[in-house]
């Protein structure tokens, strides 16, 4: 049995000796999570994966969700007499139906202080209380959960900077808990997993499609359950509301923000490690520069990049390497810090 990526494996067809004599006995060809896959753009990917298999074969193909893509890619890949199984129904609920959706848009510097707040409220309401934050990148998310650890939330943390074995016994310690935690992740936990009576899903910044947003707000509402999803946005991240107009979003206002609650937050960052600051603020602007939908010239991601800074608790932004600044394409904007 071989699992890979579908890039991976074609790097293997490409360049190990022996693999593609192998990949002649090939019998079965399972495609899991096949419209992520076609999301992230491995079409040809797997298009070529297919040529170096036999033509007689079975090949089951599943998809949480079945857009146009999945349906050619099906074209392709299965024989004309393949057999299509619904394991959901017609006429299914969807499970975001069952869960109250709410948004809340705050500048960035300020947007720690509302999540804070948010989920205090949410830990008075349900001592049970049993949530996941999503944050925009693997380094965002480690950074997020080291601050609200220091403010004395019980906190973890699963992204792909972590390895399998950690994250295999986080995310059993998370499922099986009963209440009381709070799971800080990345899309890793977006898909795919099963986490029982998860009361509330946060997520901080515009996802990167409108089908993550509901794959991550699934997390909650599961098994005919109410749940409650929490959407914190920048004001220039509005544009994201409109691929959710046909969705029951309820606008919130912005928590009282007490000057002893952004002591308290800026306590807690000042004491994360200044490395893992410095990655959280590169890995955002990398997020935000190849952001779908989001139209920020250069000049506006640097500002609003240092923005975001401050919220890590830095007085000015880190400084970069003129190497990553380049690799980036970020070189003469304005407002970024350049190491000597």
């Amino acid at each position: 049995i071989l699992v890979g990526t579908p890039g991976r494996l074609v790097d293997h067809i490409q360049r190990t000796p022996g693999i593609v004599d192998q990949l002649r006995s090939v019998r079965v060809f399972v495609l899991d999570e096949a419209d992520h896959m076609l999301d992230m753009g491995f079409r040809e990917s797997l298009k070529s994966i297919m040529q170096a298999i036999p033509s007689q074969r079975q090949t089951l193909l599943f998809s949480a969700t079945i857009p146009k893509e999945v349906h050619n890619m099906a074209k392709i890949a299965l024989r004309n007499d393949h057999v299509y199984i619904d394991t959901v129904g017609k006429h299914s609920q969807d499970t975001h139906a069952n869960v109250k959706q709410q948004y809340i848009t705050v500048p960035l510097e300020k947007q720690i202080r509302v999540l804070y707040a948010a989920l205090q409220q949410h830990m008075e309401a349900d001592p049970n209380y049993k949530v996941l934050v999503f944050c925009t990148t693997a380094r965002v998310t480690g950074f997020m959960c080291k601050l609200f650890m220091n403010l004395g939330f019980n906190a973890r943390e699963i992204h792909s900077r972590k390895d399998q074995n950690y994250r295999t016994r986080v995310s059993d310690e998370f499922r099986h808990s009963k209440g009381g935690i709070v799971l800080f992740t990345s899309d890793v936990s977006a898909r795919g997993v099963d986490y029982p009576n998860v009361t509330l899903v946060v997520q901080v910044g515009a996802p990167s499609e409108f089908e993550q947003y509901i794959h991550r707000l699934g997390r909650t509402g599961r098994a005919g359950k109410k749940g409650e999803g929490l959407l914190i946005l920048a004001p220039w991240e509005d544009y994201f509301l409109r691929k959710l107009s046909n969705l029951p979003m309820e606008q919130l206002p912005a928590p009282k923000l007490t000057s002893q609650a952004k002591a308290k937050v800026l306590s807690a960052a000042s004491r994360v490690d200044e490395s893992l600051k410095e990655m959280a603020y590169t890995a955002w602007l990398g997020y935000y520069k190849s952001l779908k939908g989001l139209s920020l010239d250069k000049n506006m991601l640097v500002e609003y990049g240092n923005q975001f800074s401050v919220s890590l608790g830095f007085d000015e932004p880190p400084a970069l390497s003129r190497m990553l600044v380049s690799k980036m394409q970020l070189s003469g904007v304005p407002g970024l810090r350049l190491k000597r």
